[in-house]
């Protein structure tokens, strides 16, 4: 039988699921009853495990178990593949190695701190290596991707800023599985978007069935009523009218002040006099409004968009337009093309749309080989795409974290976007170092960091100029901190190699401390959370 102490976690865990509604009571005795008779910690996180029932979607896998051992992971800067260019520009970061050591170092520094989040998961064959064990059709197997994904995107949850947004590019295949993940990590109430993206338009004749020329993007907020702020650029054409004060507020058009598809309001169901006395009525019939406001009203009824005070500002800043039309009149408000109605310069969007079409499509692949005079990795997203997806955040020079970074698009589609939109974004990307036939030395060293050298300095590391990227295009400058990451007992006490010793505080945004309480303290404190592992 198991010491207490060891098993006692596991019985809290068990009955905060009793106090979350999660777990009933009864089937919480027979756990807590099993894993006190337990011959093995094993074998009484298993039984744990029987009680992993998610509370928000019913939404059932067999998740990876996090465990403490007493090693440390902590970056290190791999100074031959860093390089800074100008320290006046945005320095960006590479970090090499298991992106759930990468969160959760990262959490050190950037915790509530990250804006954007951009993941491509693995889903599809093969796609992780060893890792992947497979079911039909050879993908990956839905267990594992979703265990994989779990303490990742709780890691990702952690790191995102109150106005942070995350998106993740996800087959139909696993949409909606992956979508109960993230309504259970992040909650239902911080969905914003399931956008489906147009992936090619070429349609296959020999194809059997439907012809897939889609994959979907899933948009999440950190908080309730998140906002993704970026809008489709309006058509200025539709401004077809000009005034006076065209210089200053720009072409406008017109639309009616009274509408029957807002919620009704008696204080908005006034009337309006036109220039020659005729009284105006919202829907335009008197007695339809002498029966609204004897409360007849329906809630979706006629009534004005302004009220009786804002009417009267209207007129007298020229936003108000009267027109008559066979004898009847009609009240109109201006819209201008760079002011808002009380006079505010701004910029006009239409609503972002739930289908993302264009230039989205797959030009991943040719965009790579561009960079590299060939074809180095597979299935890579498009440029377009990620700028547009960073876009669409509030916070204008936002830091952007991809944790699946593969060739590194989003790392040169931060860059592009800085360039043509004038920002100071910054980018981390972390990935692993999978080593294939076309990358012998690891992904990492043979195509993420070379690809960034090239567009960011305009020569490979070895000091080559010969791709064809550089034809087109002028290197983006910035610089690169390359990071990977190391481990130490945290009972290390050989001189010189203690966890404080090895651990470089400047990596995490710290000056050097002055003593040696200071780093030691600063050690306690945060790095405690490396220590935690995931059982494979």
């Amino acid at each position: 039988m198991l010491e207490i102490d060891k098993i006692q976690p596991l019985i809290d865990e068990i009955n905060k699921r009793v106090q979350d509604k999660i777990l009933e009571p009864t089937n919480a005795e027979l756990l807590i009853k099993l894993i006190k008779n337990a011959d093995s910690l094993d074998e009484a996180l298993n039984i744990a495990t029987l009680g992993t029932v998610y509370k928000r979607t019913g939404l059932h896998f067999a998740p990876k178990l996090e465990k403490k051992d007493d090693t440390i992971h902590y970056f290190v800067r791999n100074k031959k593949l860093s390089f800074h260019t100008d320290d006046s520009k945005p320095t960006h970061k590479l970090i090499i190695g298991d992106n759930y050591k990468a969160l959760q170092n990262l959490l050190i520094q950037y915790k509530g701190k990250i804006d954007v989040i951009y993941i491509d998961p693995p889903y599809g064959k093969d796609s992780m290596g060893e890792f992947a064990k497979t079911n039909y059709q050879n993908a990956i197997t839905r267990d594992n991707l979703l265990s994989m994904l779990y303490p990742r995107l709780e890691l990702a949850k952690q790191l995102l800023s109150d106005e942070g947004v995350i998106f993740c590019s996800i087959d139909d295949k696993n949409q909606a599985y992956v979508k109960c993940l993230f309504d259970e990590v992040f909650g239902e109430e911080t969905f914003i978007a399931n956008s489906v993206r147009i992936t090619t338009k070429r349609v296959k004749g020999d194809a059997k069935g439907v012809n897939q020329i889609h994959d979907y993007v899933l948009i999440y907020g950190k908080k309730e009523n998140s906002e993704i702020v970026h809008r489709l650029k309006v058509d200025f054409s539709i401004y077809d009218l000009e005034d006076e004060h065209v210089k200053e507020r720009g072409r406008y058009l017109i639309r009616p002040l009274d509408n029957g598809s807002i919620n009704y309001s008696v204080a908005s169901d006034y009337i309006i006099t036109a220039p020659d006395g005729t009284k105006i009525y919202a829907g335009g019939d008197k007695k339809a409004r002498e029966i609204r406001i004897k409360g007849n009203a329906s809630k979706k009824d006629w009534c004005f968009r302004w009220s009786e005070a804002k009417l009267k500002w209207g007129i007298e800043n020229d936003f108000i337009v009267f027109k008559k039309n066979n004898d009847t009149w009609r009240c109109y408000f201006k819209i201008y093309q760079f002011v808002d109605n009380n006079l505010n310069p701004t910029e006009k969007y239409d609503n972002h749309l739930s289908v993302i079409d264009g230039f989205y499509n797959n030009q991943g692949t040719t965009e790579v080989r561009n960079v590299f005079g060939k074809a180095v990795f597979d299935y890579p997203k498009p440029l377009g795409l990620i700028k547009e997806l960073i876009s669409m955040s509030p916070v204008k020079d936002s830091i952007i974290l991809d944790f699946f970074a593969g060739s590194g698009t989003t790392g040169e589609s931060v860059l592009k976007y800085n360039q043509e939109c004038k920002t100071k974004k910054q980018f981390i990307l972390c990935t692993n170092n999978e080593k294939t036939d076309v990358s012998p030395n690891g992904i990492a060293y043979d195509v993420t960091s070379k690809r960034l050298k090239r567009i960011m300095t305009g020569s490979c590391y070895d000091g080559s100029k010969n791709f064809p990227w550089l034809k087109d295009n002028q290197p983006y400058g910035d610089n690169l901190d390359v990071y990977e990451i190391e481990s130490v007992a945290n009972f290390a006490s050989e001189q010189g190699k203690t966890p404080f010793d090895v651990i470089d505080e400047t990596l995490y945004g710290k000056e050097k401390f002055n003593s040696v309480k200071e780093k030691v303290d600063w050690v306690c404190q945060n790095f405690d959370k490396t220590q935690k592992l995931l059982e494979e």
